[in-house]
């Protein structure tokens, strides 16, 4: 199973979503996620229809945290010029693993 690891400490288990499908679909559906999801190829991400709240990391293409942000269900983000991927984990997650802009993060098993 893959991980993601800031600084050699593994913060979850990871989940990864490739396909334009998978991407759409994320969270929906699901009372809660145990790890993180990693949407690649995304720059912004909405939790319409969620049943729960999410913590969302906007990545660079290096991985590099640009920024966080807690959303409730129902609400539409907006998109990050600068974020290649987007990481989405139940809130809360990220005080947890004090995760916070400028932390370069890198993944495992992929």
């Amino acid at each position: 199973m893959p991980w993601i690891i800031r600084d050699g400490e593994v913060l979850a288990t990871l989940e990864v979503a490739q396909s334009h499908l998978a991407r759409m679909r994320g969270l929906l559906g699901r009372d809660c996620i145990d790890g993180a999801l990693l949407l690649k190829r995304t720059r912004s991400v909405h939790t319409l229809g969620m049943r729960f709240a999410i913590d969302v990391a906007y990545l660079d293409a290096n991985l590099v945290v640009r920024s966080v942000s807690t959303m409730a269900p129902w609400r539409v983000g907006f998109p990050r010029p600068r974020a290649r991927c987007v990481l989405e984990a139940n809130a809360g997650a990220f005080e947890r693993w004090r995760l916070q802009p400028g932390d370069q993060l890198e993944l495992k098993g992929i």
